[in-house]
């Protein structure tokens, strides 16, 4: 009651734009703003903090406490924000997340979707944008990089599938269309490679490569980033097979004698072409 806060309600369905630039996706959100701006004069970042302690009275109370404490009563100027409270933290400069980790599916069809959810908070899934970046989408384990060295030997373009997702972007610039889903079509080959030791069978890798396909699809619901992965009937299978003492004697011989062979041919015709130019060089003569 004494102006060191103000406080204000805005309804982001009828504030549209303005919640969009300030990222508001759910509800309800607060946001906490300094001396009245919420806007730097470098590249407009963002200087608020979002709130996301509990939201009964006592908790909401307790904050507005701790913000006023640094603040006298007869001073105008906001002090500096209360490092020590553990209850906010600043918001991100942009409206997008990064997840990270280790899902365990089944060898069937299967889905893996990314959606937004929560018990204390309602979407709007007109200003919700799904484009993402995929830094690295694998199955199976992880293939250590001395594996992998031993057995491009074998199979030079192990490792490099002709359409995976890592490093790719998935932008969706249709602002005036809402609620589109990012689905991508994942068709999973497992490649096993088997090479004789010994005269022993030994499993030296299996990796799980797949084909790709993204397409963007509208509906009603939240928007999310959908994963469809198939696991393919078929299977690569990559065998080394030893040659014999027996077979590399063969081939040496039949090396050294296509060497002989050429070389009598080359004979022959050197020979010859001698031959027939001598001939000539009579035959104007005489």
């Amino acid at each position: 009651m004494d102006g060191r806060i103000l406080m204000a309600r805005v309804d982001c369905t009828e504030e549209i734009d303005l919640c969009r630039r300030h990222h508001i996706q759910g509800y309800p959100s607060i946001r906490i703003f300094r001396k009245g701006s919420d806007v730097r004069e470098d590249h407009g970042h963002h200087e608020h903090e979002s709130y996301y302690g509990d939201r009964d009275t006592q908790s909401l109370v307790k904050t507005m406490e701790e913000l006023v404490a640094p603040i006298p009563l007869e001073s105008q100027k906001l002090a500096l924000e209360d490092k020590s409270n553990t209850t906010k933290r600043p918001a991100p400069k942009t409206g997008g997340c990064r997840i990270e980790g280790y899902v365990r599916v089944k060898k069937v069809p299967g889905n893996l979707i990314i959606s937004a959810r929560s018990a204390s908070h309602s979407f709007d899934a007109s200003q919700m944008n799904m484009s993402h970046v995929i830094n690295h989408l694998s199955f199976g384990k992880t293939i250590s990089p001395r594996v992998l060295t031993d057995v491009k030997r074998l199979i030079p373009y192990l490792g490099r599938s002709h359409d995976r997702l890592n490093g790719r972007s998935f932008i969706n610039h249709r602002d005036l269309e809402a609620n589109v889903t990012i689905e991508h079509y994942l068709q999973v080959v497992k490649t096993e490679v088997v090479t004789k030791r010994s005269y022993r069978e030994h499993t030296l890798i299996e990796e799980y490569e797949y084909t790709a396909h993204s397409s963007l699809a509208q509906s009603i619901y939240i928007p999310v980033a959908k994963f469809h992965f198939e696991l393919s009937p078929m299977q690569v299978l990559i065998t080394e097979n030893s040659k014999s003492f027996s077979h590399f004697i063969t081939n040496v011989c039949a090396i050294i004698g296509g060497v002989f062979t050429v070389a009598g041919i080359m004979d022959s015709i050197l020979h010859n072409t001698i031959r027939l130019m001598k001939k000539v060089e009579l035959g104007k003569n005489f």
